[in-house]
């Protein structure tokens, strides 16, 4: 059979139409509309017309899988808090159930990449995960036995808001020093404006052509590859940042496998390489204990749609 699945995002919605092996058959997108009521009007619009595309009834749907970012409670289908899109206490499923007679569930957005990573992504032959999304900020998902371990109310896994730094940097989330405020896209793109303007001959101001602002995730790495030693400091000191928020993850868990996606993850075997090198110099929490292999996301932009997908298979 076949599911839908439902990326919910802060520019666009993604609504996807996807294979019981994994595979996005179709996938529509719209951007994101100003309120909650347009957004399911428009979800409902995009499966509708999926359906209709391959000549498809809801019966022939195992259901409906939805990832949405903020504050979610998957038990009872309500998007309690989703502040960048202004959402209170939206009963999603609820709504989505007035048009569609079938299974329907929701997962926190980082939760579903994860399942999608250990389901039909670069995790397929691991029981037990856990990942970090590493974008605007750092989402955490945690899989044990094949199965989402959400926690308490679905509050769990917030694994970018452990604090890696005691009275670091402030964190959007109220705290300070969070996993977030070091290892996201965000944390690395202040990170790397800062070395350059204690560097004005750094690489990284041509890479950037002479502007600040057009300094993203990539501009540390890439100067990086070409022996810049102001961006050798900055990678140096992120793989650092983020080697240790991983190695405390495995102390807690000690999975078979921990996941990095989200869009530093492009960076692949350069990154991956590094955080390896880092881990291996401890006895305790990596070299002699029971080994996770670290592992880069396969599934990309597509990651959302599958595992909102796989929350019905």
């Amino acid at each position: 059979m076949y599911a839908i699945g439902v990326d919910i995002g802060g520019m666009s919605i993604k609504v996807g139409l996807v294979s019981s092996e994994g595979k996005i058959v179709e996938q529509n997108r719209v951007k994101t509309a100003k309120t909650a009521d347009e957004c399911i009007k428009n979800i409902v619009n995009q499966i509708n017309d999926l359906l209709l595309n391959h000549k498809l009834t809801i019966d022939d749907l195992s259901g409906i899988g939805i990832g949405c970012p903020g504050a979610v409670t998957s038990e009872t289908g309500v998007v309690d808090f989703l502040p960048n899109l202004g959402w209170e206490k939206v009963k999603l499923v609820d709504e989505l159930k007035k048009d569609f007679n079938t299974n329907i569930k929701i997962s926190n957005d980082a939760n579903v990449a994860t399942l999608a990573e250990v389901i039909y992504g670069c995790a397929k032959d691991y029981n037990d995960c856990v990942m970090f999304t590493l974008g605007t900020g750092v989402g955490g998902g945690i899989v044990i036995d094949k199965k989402l371990v959400e926690g308490g109310y679905s509050r769990g896994a917030e694994l970018g808001h452990t604090t890696l730094i005691f009275g670091g940097e402030p964190c959007s989330c109220g705290r300070s020093g969070c996993v977030e405020c070091y290892c996201s896209a965000t944390a690395l793109i202040r990170q790397t404006k800062t070395a350059m303007l204690n560097d004005r001959n750094s690489k990284m101001w041509e890479y950037a052509k002479g502007d600040l602002a057009n300094v993203d995730g990539k501009t540390a790495f890439e100067c990086s590859k070409l022996g810049d030693n102001t961006a050798n400091l900055v990678v140096e000191n992120y793989v650092a940042y983020l080697s240790e928020s991983i190695i405390n993850m495995l102390n807690v868990f000690r999975p078979q496998a921990f996941i990095i996606g989200g869009g530093i993850s492009a960076q692949g075997e350069y990154l991956l390489d590094k955080i390896k090198a880092y881990c291996e110099k401890f006895e305790y929490g990596y070299k002699n204990a029971p080994k996770t292999d670290i592992l880069i996301a396969s599934l990309g932009n597509d990651a959302g749609i599958i595992g909102a997908a796989a929350l019905v298979k």
